[in-house]
């Protein structure tokens, strides 16, 4: 007697055995895939975080004492993890931040590499970033930029410690396959003149910030490679003069071009009017936050966040985010914005009244 299999059932074996040889294939069905390529706003494996200068400090510390800077890659930081990137030694998707430390007397060793590279400096003084043959002198508040392929060295001439945030596009380079690097033939590469000459030769202060978001204008980075805290504190100021806002804003730009310092790298600095909240913003992009000077408070996709002095945290894509301080604060941020701006891909959207808080990050 010949048993007959239900039409359904036969064809959910067949479906089966289809999908089978896909795979084997490597073969993916898009529409069993089309919900999760594309949603319909991002959703960034990287969560909101925040590391504590009060855990980052004593740990540098330690690592100043215990690791030469001459190993693991020729510097000495401490890479900050995103929790959602699976162990991933980076602060967002496409972003990697740091906390480099260099102690009395020593020198990072010179090298390149395609990705770019920022210092946003912390704590200390009397160190110098040699940049393609100039030195660039390091303080509290400056921004210096190492772009893509330049050579670039870190000398400790003083008697403390030096803290600075190192930003790099390095997930995104490396997400393009497009990593490169090469080691100086010696321990530093040879300064052509004196110190600061690209803050001698390109621009007045006026001209290296921007109050609006600046538009693609041509390749390349900025030929002005360190922007001094003094500035940027004045134009700050100058602009709180005349906005009446709860959160004034500038980024730093080409002093030629009025484009952002680096291809794939934004940097700002934001400046919290005491007492004043900040209105919810989404933003397309990953940024990180560096405090660089206040005490606050942020929700970050319904996360509240305190923090202070040396505090670092990290926004991912398209969560929102707003700002306050009892006193007042000046924030530093990194962002992925020039690649999303030249692409045509950037949104923002800011959101009515205060978030609701879903939790805290400790």
């Amino acid at each position: 007697m010949t048993v007959h299999q239900p039409a359904g059932a036969a064809a959910s074996a067949e479906l089966d055995l289809f999908y089978r040889d896909l795979a084997a294939a490597h073969l993916y069905p898009l529409w069993k895939l089309s919900r999760e390529l594309l949603p319909s706003h991002p959703h960034p494996r990287a969560v909101p975080w925040v590391w504590r200068a009060a855990a980052m400090y004593p740990l540098a510390e330690r690592a100043i004492k215990a690791v030469p800077v001459d190993r693991g890659g020729e510097r000495r930081v401490l890479s900050l993890g995103n929790p959602g990137l699976g162990g991933e030694p980076y602060a967002a998707g496409t972003l990697w931040g740091g906390l480099q430390c260099l102690g009395p007397g020593e020198t990072a060793p010179a090298h390149r590499h395609t990705p770019g590279a920022i210092r946003f400096v912390l704590k200390g003084t009397g160190v110098w970033t040699t940049v393609n043959g100039d030195p660039c002198d390091m303080n509290p508040g400056d921004l210096v930029l190492t772009p893509s392929w330049h050579w670039h060295d870190h000398t400790n001439s003083g008697e403390q410690n030096m803290f600075w945030f190192d930003g790099l596009d390095l997930p995104m380079i490396e997400a393009l396959d497009a990593v490169f690097y090469e080691a100086h033939p010696e321990l530093m590469q040879p300064a052509t003149g004196p110190h600061n000459q690209s803050e001698q030769a390109f621009g007045t202060a006026r001209a290296r910030y921007a109050e609006n978001a600046p538009r693609p204008r041509g390749p390349g980075s900025s030929p002005l490679l360190v922007y001094r805290w003094a500035d940027t504190s004045a134009e700050l100021a100058r602009v709180a003069s005349e906005r009446d806002q709860a959160m004034v804003s500038i980024e730093f730009v080409n002093p030629q071009t009025g484009a952002s310092v680096l291809p794939t790298l934004s940097c700002s600095m934001h400046r919290l009017v005491p007492g004043r909240r900040t209105d919810p913003l989404r933003q397309a992009g990953n940024a990180v936050v560096v405090v660089f000077r206040g005490a606050g408070q942020s929700i970050v996709d319904g996360l509240l966040i305190d923090w202070s002095d040396g505090d670092i945290l990290v926004i991912p894509s398209w969560a929102a985010a707003e700002h306050w301080s009892a006193g007042g604060a000046d924030l530093f941020a990194l962002a992925d914005t020039p690649v999303l701006r030249a692409l045509g891909i950037y949104r923002e959207e800011r959101l009515a009244g205060p978030q609701t808080v879903r939790g805290t990050l400790s």
